[in-house]
């Protein structure tokens, strides 16, 4: 079932339209294409595509330079080796007294920055930075809130070329030192305090042993969270994030640019094996696909006010913050997004006039089951796209929004991940908008459905993979000397081909369908979690011999489901699940939490010690194991089988 269509006038309008026009002056594009003839010439010629997105979004730097790519290996591909650039420089072109940013939080403190104020602050902190010996390849970190703080920490950071870092500030501090830890920063930046559904948090109080967990940081920068500084003292030797933003306010603002792969970030997986991994992005990569995806694919104009709901430690932040350099206004919220109601995020379309919405599928399930019906009162007059992802989009979830948001809007269900921190099938502007799919693949992006033995599959569901070089293909896992673990996460799939772990298929008119995960990531409400980092806090209680977690299909979402097995004697009690949930919430976050927690006398494991989640989970959904041979203690399956605690 159809639930858009663009109308002509508005295809005309758009910057893909524009773009496709301009492939075919300048590179050789195929005239008046079909969207998906001109997808294809972007992965046939995809040395031509991407300098076609350079030119036409205007990339600053010293190239592209001559050869576009060494190499076809998807694996080993270098881009643009002669390229020059700085991240930074590209996100902070304007220079007048435009709207840079919007910042709203909860407690409905507003502010704007405008952009000549924002390169002054970044000048005035990266010039601090560069006093204190930060240089590039220097690692800054950040325990923040979604603030316009965190924007000028991450742009001051990679001016000089060094690499920017963040995490939300729920996050306990085990969860911090794990990701953290691993990348050794030489200087923390941390919020004081924060509010999340009409209460204060100040995660200040833990930043004393944050930093005996991180003995690489020289200096802490402490940010005001909120209107009224935090009660709690701060550390005497910590320097106020808006003394440092004001006091070299006079300072020119340099950027270092760097070759291509230069990196600019950190961000990290899941941990679901153990520690996370730190995924190491590129500056020009990750600003080419974002050009592309916000300028092309989300269509987002100079002046538009573009939001998504987020928080630093999930990649939509690091996705958002580069529409700055498609010159649009950033609209940033702090808080809960249903504080003090449901209703909360709707009133920023009309009160911000955003143009462009995003959210996560799960808020648009929730909001639904809440029988909202914004539009009733509204005809968000100002909002052209609905972006949604963190999980599928499920057909009912189209549905709502054509029926009680708007009509006449694109709605967009974006898939990628933070592996490549951006979008493998997300939205096109001139293609339909069908009930449950995601328009189109990305352009420049060789996506490909393959089954179990590796061959494309035209029907049924099977591995998202990409089968050609992309430039936002991670530069490295960092600490991973020999790349093994590099290899090991994307390519042991299948040889030489992308194998990304979404389980997806195509849809009937030509756009994609994604059901989950194909690994043993958990997924409730969009946000993807590690087993292991729940493990690491269940088996802090000595009364936890080990634990299993799977996501349990529920109600259209995903529930963790937390199995234990307990020191001989201990029965698992009201009071011991409290217990649980307390060591998870505080030492992980709230969103590790398990919804339901079951007690079994032994947990399938395989014969090379490992326990073994899929094998659980497809017990629990009364699936047939796979490969029931591979198990050690396959009898272990059967405690999990028909548990009374799952069918409520």
């Amino acid at each position: 079932m159809m639930k858009w269509s663009p109308s002509e006038s508005r295809i005309e309008a758009s910057n893909m339209r524009a773009f496709e026009r301009f492939a075919a002056e300048h590179r050789g594009a195929p005239a008046g294409a079909s969207p998906a003839e001109f997808h294809r010439w972007s992965i046939d010629q995809s040395d031509d595509f991407w300098r076609a997105v350079w030119a036409f979004c205007g990339v600053i730097g010293d190239g592209p330079g001559e050869p576009a790519r060494i190499g076809d290996d998807i694996r080993t591909c270098q881009w643009f080796p002669e390229a020059r650039l700085n991240f930074a420089e590209n996100l902070l072109r304007r220079e007048d007294d435009s709207v840079a940013i919007i910042s709203i939080d909860e407690q409905e403190l507003r502010r704007e920055v405008r952009f000549d104020e924002l390169r002054r602050q970044v000048a005035s902190l990266a010039a601090w930075l560069r006093e204190h010996g930060v240089v590039p390849g220097d690692r800054v970190a950040a325990v923040v809130s979604n603030t316009p703080e965190a924007v000028v920490g991450m742009l001051a950071t990679t001016s000089l070329g060094a690499i920017w870092s963040s995490c939300s500030p729920d996050f306990g501090v085990e969860g911090i030192a794990d990701r953290f830890g691993q990348i050794e920063p030489k200087i923390l930046i941390c919020v004081d305090a924060y509010a999340y559904g009409g209460r204060v948090f100040t995660p200040i109080e833990r930043v004393g042993e944050i930093r005996a967990a991180l003995p690489s940081v020289e200096q802490l920068i402490v940010v005001r969270g909120l209107a009224e500084p935090a009660a709690t003292a701060r550390p005497g030797d910590a320097h106020r994030f808006e003394e440092l933003t004001s006091s070299r306010s006079d300072a020119p603002l340099e950027f270092a640019r760097l070759p291509f792969e230069h990196p600019i970030a950190i961000l990290y997986s899941s941990g679901t094996t153990g520690k996370p991994k730190c995924i190491v992005h590129g500056a020009g990569g990750t600003l080419l696909q974002h050009l592309k995806e916000h300028r092309l694919h989300a269509d987002i104009r100079p002046g538009d006010h573009v939001f998504y709901f987020t928080t630093c430690g999930w990649m939509m932040w690091n996705w958002l913050v580069s529409a700055l350099a498609s010159e649009a206004t950033l609209v940033l919220y702090d808080g809960s997004p249903f504080h003090p109601g449901p209703e909360r995020l709707f009133e920023l379309i009309d009160g911000e006039s955003l143009a462009i919405f995003g959210v996560s599928a799960k808020w648009i399930d929730a909001v639904a089951k809440e029988g909202l019906r914004p539009g009733d009162a509204s005809d968000f007059a100002s909002l052209r796209t609905i972006l949604s992802t963190g999980s599928p989009l499920s057909p009912e979830g189209f549905d709502y929004v054509y029926d009680s948001v708007k009509a006449d809007v694109q709605l967009a269900s974006i898939a990628g991940g933070t592996d490549i921190v951006s979008c493998f099938v997300l939205g096109h502007p001139a293609l339909p908008v069908h009930r449950g799919e995601i328009q189109a693949p990305g352009l420049g992006m060789a996506v490909e459905v393959f089954d179990d033995d590796g061959r494309p599959l035209a029907e049924g569901e099977g591995e998202l993979v990409c089968t050609r070089p992309f430039p936002s293909r991670p530069v490295l896992f960092w600490g991973d000397e020999d790349g093994r673990r590099y290899h090991a996460a994307y390519f042991d799939r299948f040889e030489g081909v992308w194998c990304h772990g979404d389980w997806i298929r195509r849809g009937e008119h030509g756009g994609f369908v994604i059901s989950g995960r194909a690994d043993a990531v958990l997924n409730p409400g969009g946000v993807r979690i590690g087993t292991a980092e729940i493990y690491r806090q269940v088996e802090r209680l000595d009364w936890v011999v080990e634990s299993i977690a799977i996501g349990q299909a529920w109600e259209g979402d995903v529930r963790v489901v937390l199995f234990v097995r307990l020191r001989e004697g201990e029965n698992l009690d009201e009071e011991g699940r409290a217990a649980i949930r307390k060591v998870v919430r505080e030492h992980a976050s709230p969103r590790h939490v398990p919804a339901r927690i079951a007690q079994v006398s032994d947990i399938p494991r395989t014969r090379s010690g490992k326990i073994t989640e899929l094998a659980v989970a497809d017990v629990v959904h009364g699936r047939p194991v796979k490969n029931v041979g591979a198990l050690a203690n396959p009898e272990a399956l059967e405690h999990f089988r028909d548990r009374e605690e799952l069918v409520d």
